[in-house]
């Protein structure tokens, strides 16, 4: 479809759906700016899967614990209250935030409008027609999210051509998509606005909504605990990591918690490359609900094991 149309459908749509005035569309639009840094960003060749323990180090040092550590102190008060709220543990919003912008240092130099305006309509192309199918619907959900973003806009009185985050449009400290901020954005402290930018009561009972309704986070929960997988069994790898088998089913196929385990508890077992050949890992509610945020069993076990150090747990080796 030309973009002359799309656009113009994507105003008529959007102006339809979220009632928002069309010419107000239209000049916002006119101030959006298609990025070449955007389409190369995207267009990166994927890296290879590193194993955990090349994966570890790019989180878990002790700058990042420290960092933590200083964050949580500072902000204390309203992660109290959120943990007390939502039964997610301060250390774990915590470190999300540390995962995701290094504490907000890192939240992203694109103007959102930009980024999600490139995507929704240049889209990178690679040229092979096995890619074709998905190119077209991640351009389809960038165009979602940038109409989503002018619905934020008219909720939240955003100033949308503003906002700055990602590359990809996340925003924040968090990095909510435009819809993952309309979904799950709260207004911790009451003021009348969600403001996932510069209101830490806001941010962090954002980050544990998330949990809670996306992930079905459970107060007091276990995330995960060391396993080991006893000899003449076949590693047992999951579609995903939800945790709906038995503490007996995993017995059965060799798995075996290395610490205490909550009685009647349902996990999922996670093998993570080492240098000295596997981790295992049983996953609970809990660790699917990080992997929720980002779908990577690394990126849910960085984020556990950050947490745990900024509580100042012992680790487990890389």
């Amino acid at each position: 479809m030309p973009f002359e149309i799309a656009r113009a459908n994507f105003v008529r749509d959007t102006a339809a759906k979220y009632g928002i005035d069309a010419a107000q569309i239209e000049a916002v639009l006119a101030q959006a700016q298609f990025k070449d840094a955007i389409v190369t960003a995207m267009s990166r060749p994927a890296e290879r899967v590193k194993p955990w323990n090349e994966y570890r180090p790019m989180f878990i040092t002790q700058a990042r614990i420290d960092g933590g550590r200083k964050f949580l102190a500072e902000h204390r008060a309203e992660l109290s209250k959120v943990q007390a709220d939502t039964g997610v543990p301060a250390q774990i919003i915590v470190a999300i935030i540390g995962v995701e912008t290094s504490y907000g240092s890192n939240a992203g130099k694109y103007r959102v409008l930009d980024a999600l305006y490139t995507l929704a309509f240049r889209y990178p192309r690679s040229g092979d027609p096995a890619k074709l199918e998905r190119e077209v619907r991640r351009e389809l959900f960038f165009r979602d999210e940038l109409a989503q973003l002018f619905a934020l806009g008219k909720e939240e009185q955003l100033d949308v051509t503003s906002l700055i985050g990602s590359y990809a449009g996340a925003m924040g400290m968090g990095q909510f998509m435009p819809s993952s901020y309309r979904q799950f954005g709260v207004d911790g402290d009451a003021d009348g606005k969600r403001n996932l930018f510069t209101d830490y009561n806001d941010m962090f009972a954002s980050i544990a909504n998330y949990f809670v309704k996306k992930g079905g986070w459970v107060r007091d929960g276990q995330v995960a605990v060391p396993a080991t997988l006893a000899a003449g069994h076949e590693e047992f790898n999951p579609a995903d990591w939800s945790p709906v088998y038995t503490l007996a089913d995993l017995s059965a196929r060799g798995y075996h918690p290395s610490a205490p385990v909550v009685a009647g508890s349902a996990a999922t077992p996670i093998s993570l490359d080492d240098a000295n050949g596997k981790q295992y890992w049983l996953g609970f509610q809990n660790f699917y609900a990080l992997t929720r945020y980002n779908i990577s069993k690394m990126y849910a076990m960085a984020v556990f094991q950050l947490s745990e150090a900024i509580a100042g747990k012992e680790l487990p080796p890389a």
